[in-house]
């Protein structure tokens, strides 16, 4: 009879130190409360509730009609790559040549990519946080070490060029955020970023790299690219994709945009990698960057009419402290107020209490803070319809109201 393995033994050192994505871990949650017939409202993904617009699942159509089936090249097929350049161009103010794109199969390769490229182990990563849950978990995986710098919820959780200079040591590389940012929906203005440009400019040793995912869903003015900084250019990696702006999450594409040395790198880790993404999706994508955005736009205003919703709601409820989003769809209210109180069978402690109290008594599934770096918070999609929206808050409202 053999011997019964210790998987955690077994397994590398990589995988035992990385954490399960909360945000999907959390949606697991939710889909097997609702097998069990109970009516959840899911307010934890981060994903558009809209259809992709018709132009591009016509392209998609088209490119399965021609046959246009078998391997691309690793870095993109060249119409797509420039079409990615010439909207740079168009709506970032970035002058790169398709040579300096590489197509991922999603921004999170994408990102993936850059950090494999350019980590040594023991480099560290500065990461403006609130953040996206899996960036520290990809400089782990990169062997690079996180550091984290919080931007204060009063300053609308923003991180200012001075806090980033100060955490700034021998062995920073690379400083990475998003903006408009997942999880607060704040969004860097043009003046913020130039002042985070020109510390980046002191530090030459040190490289940029931006997630715009969320560039179209910006509720006033325009999304800036620090890329566009002409004394960093070269040392600014932007990163993108169609899955936000374009409500195409499952087909999964995502670009990198950087100094063609960046960019060959990342070509050489795909190679070995998954080589170049869906043939199809590519197709598709071509038609996103260059057809009409009015379906975009469209998005981005039901967004903002979401966002109105979801903030004036949450306002009525005692204790909350929000900050108003400014882009993306999400909603990140401080929750300590309730930290330490109890409805007679359940004790909050901290967001991740509240989360599953939240998940288990409202039937509203949202994700702690905690995993964004920010464990005061928890994080609502704004990314549902206005009924359920309005239902999810009055179900929250009912259920912290049984907290004393």
């Amino acid at each position: 009879m053999s011997a019964v393995l210790d998987p955690v033994s077994v397994l590398s050192d990589r995988v035992n130190a990385m954490a399960e994505s909360a945000t999907l871990a959390m949606t697991k949650k939710a889909r097997e409360l609702a097998a069990q017939g109970v009516k959840v409202i899911s307010l934890s993904i981060g994903e558009p509730d809209f259809p992709t617009p018709q132009h591009i699942k016509d392209a998609a159509k088209k490119a399965i009609d021609d046959n246009f089936t078998q391997y691309t090249p690793v870095s993109g097929i060249a119409d797509l790559r420039s079409a990615i350049a010439e909207k740079l161009r168009r709506d970032n103010n970035l002058d790169w040549k398709p040579e300096n794109i590489v197509v991922s199969t999603g921004a999170k390769q994408s990102l993936t990519n850059v950090l494999l490229a350019l980590l040594n182990p023991g480099d560290e990563v500065i990461i403006f946080s609130p953040y996206w849950v899996s960036y520290s978990e990809m400089v782990v995986l990169a062997e690079g070490k996180p550091v984290l710098v919080t931007g204060s919820l009063e300053n609308d959780f923003k991180v200012t060029a001075e806090e980033f200079e100060a955490a700034i040591t021998p062995r920073t590389k690379l400083v990475m955020f998003s903006s408009p940012c997942n999880p607060t929906g704040s969004v860097f203005t043009e003046e913020e970023l130039r002042k985070i440009g020109q510390v980046v400019e002191r530090h030459e040793n040190i490289f940029v790299m931006a997630d715009e995912i969320y560039e179209y869903i910006v509720f006033e003015g325009k999304n800036f690219s620090i890329g566009s900084i002409p004394s960093i250019k070269d040392r600014v990696i932007t990163v993108n994709g169609c899955s936000k702006g374009y409500a195409m999450t499952g087909w999964r594409l995502g670009y990198i945009a950087a100094a063609k040395w960046i960019a060959d790198a990342c070509d050489k880790i795909q190679g070995q990698v998954t080589s170049g993404t869906c043939s199809i999706t590519q197709k598709a994508a071509v038609a996103a960057l260059t057809g009409p955005l009015d379906d975009t736009r469209k998005m981005a205003e039901a967004y903002r009419r979401r966002r109105d919703l979801v903030i004036a709601g949450l306002r009525e409820i005692p204790g909350l402290k929000i900050s108003v989003p400014q882009g993306a769809f999400y909603a990140f209210p401080d929750m300590s107020y309730y930290f330490g109180k109890s409805d007679g069978t359940n004790k909050i402690n901290n967001a991740d209490d509240l989360a599953m109290y939240l998940l288990n008594v409202g039937h509203v599934a949202t994700v702690s803070g905690a995993a964004f770096g920010a464990p005061n918070c928890i994080r609502l999609s704004t990314a549902a319809s206005d009924e359920n929206l309005t239902e999810a808050i009055n179900r929250i409202k009912t259920a912290l109201g049984n907290l004393k």
